[in-house]
Formats: structure tokens, sequence, C-alpha cells
């Protein structure tokens, strides 16, 4: 059953399927008829090539066994590196950076080492389900705190409300998820809603798991600020992040976490138990990437993937679905009130019948039964530039 009360919506058990089928069939059903799929976030645009050379020497060079848990020295130290270059933040290699399989590893094992079965975590809706889902595997309650929609003219603003956060704690409360820049809403939380937040997490002594992993999909005059960088944030903040989207192989399964040393040695055992490590060889390809591309690459990654957003929200408003206009990531929510359907799944399916081109229902990222995201979709952009143009083109039939 779903509990509605004034602290939010506690998330269903059924929270964690929805997600994941709804996700899965539009991409089974997009396949099925040869259609654009806009629906999944695999980033299917190029890898680097010294990232793709350097795992393909590895694997020559016999890099093809496990490594120590925490992963290779020269990424964990490039990791180190990158942060003081790109966030000001100081982190040491050898006692606070872990490379994870994947940042979804990376927070399977932190919360499985500071978290207990009865403890509750807020998360900001929409959120990521994979955050939910990891969190009721484990018995710990996720609480949904809405961010608050304003629809405005042809765009749509997620803007968050620290009341409802306070009014969301309970002494069971144990920490809170960030995900900025976030999917699938693509809002990059600004510094004073950071600093808000961080407030609260002093004042209850709260942790704050901070998934990263969009930190250079950032737009425009938005900035992306860490957590841990911000006053009295470093010891509770657990960041993660990792290379899936920056470098394009979201199926390597590279990502790290940074963490005060008194909680890394619990993380890193429970990383151990559930995944060894991170594939060796792809260890030392995104060392390669993290070592010789720098902020000229991550520049250029975010004017690249702003100008995709740019086709993919004209194409949007041409075909009279309200996008919300993302100041991060790559993905874009947009209304879909003019498509048939009583469901946001009933009209990612009516697109995909009329146009070929697959979305994700938004009701996926919202609290089942809330009511909330019915009339919302979701599209991926970070896609090779000549599909997205073909789905654009799909899309411009319906405003005709």
């Amino acid at each position: 059953m779903i509990e509605t009360t004034t602290r939010g919506l506690r998330l269903s058990e059924l929270a964690p399927r929805v997600v994941q089928s709804e996700i899965r069939a539009m991409t089974a059903e997009c396949d099925r008829m040869g259609g654009v799929n806009l629906a999944q976030g695999v980033c299917d645009t190029e890898v680097p090539a010294v990232v793709m050379e350097g795992a393909i020497r590895a694997m020559r060079d016999g890099h093809n066994i496990y490594t120590r848990m925490d992963g290779i020295h020269r990424l964990r130290r490039a990791i180190s590196e990158k942060l003081a270059l790109t966030h000001g933040l100081e982190a040491d290699p050898e006692r606070e950076v872990m490379v994870a399989s994947g940042a979804t590893g990376a927070f399977h094992a932190a919360a499985m080492a500071l978290l207990n079965p009865g403890d509750e975590v807020l998360l900001f809706e929409p959120f990521y389900g994979y955050h939910v889902s990891t969190l009721r595997s484990m018995k710990v309650a996720a609480v949904a705190v809405p961010l608050e929609r304003t629809d405005t003219g042809d765009e749509t603003r997620w803007s968050l409300d620290l009341a409802a956060v306070r009014s969301a704690i309970t002494p069971r409360t144990r920490a809170m998820v960030v995900n900025t820049p976030s999917n699938p809403a693509g809002k990059v939380f600004t510094r004073a809603e950071l600093e808000g937040l961080g407030a609260i997490a002093l004042e209850f002594d709260l942790f704050v798991f901070t998934d990263e992993i969009y930190e250079h999909f950032v737009y425009g005059g938005a900035e992306h600020v860490s957590p841990a960088t911000l006053e009295g944030m470093r010891e509770r903040t657990i960041l993660m992040s990792g290379f899936s989207k920056t470098f394009s192989v979201t199926g390597w399964r590279v990502g790290y976490l940074v963490a005060d040393a008194k909680w890394m040695g619990a993380i890193q055992y429970f990383h151990d138990l559930l995944y060894v490590c991170a594939p060796s060889p792809f260890q030392h390809g995104c060392a390669d990437g993290v070592e010789q591309l720098g902020k000229t690459f991550y520049a250029r990654l975010a004017v690249e993937h702003e100008l995709k957003r740019g086709m993919l929200v004209d194409a949007l408003r041409a075909a009279g679905m309200r996008p919300h206009v993302p100041d991060g990531a790559y993905y874009i929510l947009a209304s879909a009130g003019n498509l048939p359907g009583k469901t946001a799944a009933e009209k990612a399916r009516a697109l995909l019948a009329q146009t070929g081109v697959a979305s994700v229902a938004g009701s996926a990222f919202f609290a089942p039964g809330s009511g909330r995201g019915e009339d919302l979709l979701r599209f991926c952009f970070a896609k090779k530039d000549e599909d997205l143009m073909e789905a654009c083109r799909r899309l411009g039939g319906l405003g005709s």
C-alpha cells in the first residue's frame, strides 16, 4: 500500500518493478517495430579514441584479472586530480576514493554500509527508479518529496521546497539522495538549494548521497555544484559518479565513490561482496581518458549535447508537446496532453504507434498512485545525430 502523509509519499513495493518494466517494455516494442529509441538512456554516441584504445591495450598487456577492491591506483589518483581541477575538492586517492562497478554499484555498496532496515531516506520526485529499488532491496523506506512543478508558456520548470523537505523528516530519517543534474527532469540543483539541503542535513545529522553521474552535461548558465564542496558537508556527503555517460561506455560499468575515510572501509567491504571489482581493462581505459582528456573535452561534450537538446526541444514544441528544457543531463520531460490515452503508458504507446519514436511514461518517475507524471513522457537525446534527426522528423508529423 502507498502511505500518503504530510511527510510526503512513501513509495510502495511496486515502484521499482513499474520503473524497470516500463522502460524495458518500450525498448522491446521499439525494437520490434524498428523505431527510434529515445526511451532508454543507453548513450550510444562515440567513445573517445583514447579511452577505447586504452582498454584494448590493457587487455593485450594482461590486465585481465581482479584489481584491488578499491580499483587500480592510477585511476584513483586520476579521479582525485580531476576532482581538484573541476570541483576544487581534495580527496586522498588511497583512503577516500573507490572505483566502483558503475555509479549504481557505488550507491548500492554505500547504502548497504551506512543504512539499516527501517531507516527512511528522502528522494526528490521525479526520481530515478534505481535509487528507489536499491533502498527497497534493503528494506529501507524511500520517502518522495515532490519538486514544485511550474508550467509557464511552453515550458515546465522544477524547484525545491525546503519546507516540504523539513516536513518529510521523521526520527527514522537517516539520509537524502540528491541527483544533480537529475534523471529524468534534468534539474541542476542551485547552490542556494544545496546549501538549504546542507543546513537540513547538518541539523538532523543526515547523510547526503549525491549522484553526480551527469556532472559534465550542464547547459547555459547552470553550474554544477557538488554538495561535498559546501561548508560542513564533506564528512557526511557520499559522492558518486562515473564514466558511463561522459565517455559513452554505459556497458563498461566503471564508476567511483568519494567519501570520508571513516566510511570507506565498510563501503569497500560491501562493494567487494557485491561486485568484487570493476572490470580491470576498462579501468585502465577510463584512466587514460581522465588523464588525457581535460576541461576542453568536458566543455565540448556539454556544447554537443546542448545542440542535441535544442534539436529535440524544437521538435517537441512543433509537435505540440510542451517540454521542460533541462539545465543538465540528457533527458527531456514533455507534456503529452495532445496524445490519446488516459495514462502516460498509453500515451507513450500511442506516440510509438503514430511516429515510431519510443519514450518512457512519466509516471515511472513518480510515486505510483499519486497521479503525477501521467501527462508526461521522457525522451533521451544522447543519440547519434542521424538517429536524433530522424526522431525529430518523425515527431514533426504530429504537428502537421
